[in-house]
């Protein structure tokens, strides 16, 4: 499966949204998974993305299990 295609699904964001979150249009994603082609710096824009959107899910994880400890603590 392409990669444009998969990440969107797997992501659920439209080709519009995920062009808006790495600098690209919708028509040059589609066109992308049109002609079965995808460059190297869509490639590399796309990695990237996901890269951040994990590390911003185990930022947000980590700072809920902070706030977890503090308030055990403080009920002490």
């Amino acid at each position: 499966m392409h990669l444009v295609k998969r990440v969107s699904k797997e992501l659920g964001l439209t080709y519009k949204e995920l062009g808006e979150e790495i600098g690209y249009t919708e028509s040059s994603l589609k066109k992308s998974v049109y002609d079965n082609k995808i460059s190297v710096q869509l490639k590399k824009a796309i990695e990237l993305y996901i890269r951040n959107t994990k590390l911003e899910k185990k930022i947000t994880e980590m700072e809920n299990m902070k706030q977890n400890i503090l308030d055990f603590f403080q009920k002490k």
